[in-house]
């Protein structure tokens, strides 16, 4: 797809003290796209997200959003300006209902569509609207990895972060979320970074892959090209090379 980048990293090198993990990582991603990162563990893709998000500082290069320099910002700051995050596993308040779940996810908002944007995120993800009161400790994974979305949603982001989150799925529940992904960025204009174990599903519904190896960038195309690069198959999909081998 031609069109401005909204999320733009040009040369980012990040880590943990004096642990290098990302080393030059650039990359462009647009408006109402799904981009997936893929690769080994211990790659460097969680830290990815953590430093376009400024869990991670980054120790040179920039991150830009809608051509706006954010990599010094903090990640409050980050999150204002419309970068969110979903991290890994379950990061919802357990104890609290699904409508207080989500009402938490607009605290940076001082407007007053709060309201009309909950009942926006039931109309996107109808499984929740039927457990309003219900606590979100109770809910199924995937209705829990949903209304995460929808609290990161609640923030009107530019830009979200996704981390594994068809972790612990089930297969039902797998595509349902990944179909949510898609739609999500076609229909709102949402960009979605999203590291993904489950390569093959994730490229399937992106507009992009990304393939990091080592803290660099060794791959990158759209999701029908990554899942025809020989050496992407054979290294991180599991599938023979040549893609019409039987």
């Amino acid at each position: 797809m031609a069109g401005e980048p909204v999320l733009q990293l040009q040369d980012v090198h990040a880590g943990y003290g004096e642990i290098r993990i990302l080393k030059g990582v650039s990359f462009a991603i647009e408006p109402g796209t799904v981009t997936s990162v893929i690769g080994a563990n211990g790659a460097g893709k969680s830290t990815l997200l953590k430093t376009i998000f400024g869990m991670v500082q980054a120790s040179d290069g920039a991150i830009r959003l809608d051509g706006r320099d954010v990599t010094g910002l903090k990640s409050e700051e980050r999150l204002q300006r419309g970068i969110a995050i979903v991290p890994q596993g379950r990061c919802n308040f357990p104890l609290m209902s699904v409508q207080e779940n989500l009402e938490l996810g607009a605290f940076i908002r001082r407007d007053g569509d709060i309201k009309a944007d909950i009942e926006a995120m039931y109309g996107l993800f109808s499984s929740l609207d039927a457990k309003r009161k219900v606590i979100a400790g109770n809910l199924s994974g995937g209705e829990q990895q949903m209304l995460e979305i929808a609290m990161a949603l609640m923030t009107r982001p530019r830009v979200m972060l996704l981390d594994e989150p068809s972790l612990g799925l089930s297969p039902r529940m797998l595509d349902y979320v990944f179909s949510s992904i898609r739609d999500l960025a076609r229909g709102h204009g949402t960009a979605i970074l999203m590291v993904e174990q489950n390569a093959v599903q994730a490229l399937r519904i992106s507009d992009r892959g990304i393939v990091i190896e080592l803290g660099r960038v060794s791959h990158q195309g759209s999701g029908v090209e990554m899942l025809s690069e020989p050496d992407v198959r054979r290294a991180y999909l599991g599938l023979p090379a040549d893609r019409n081998a039987p």
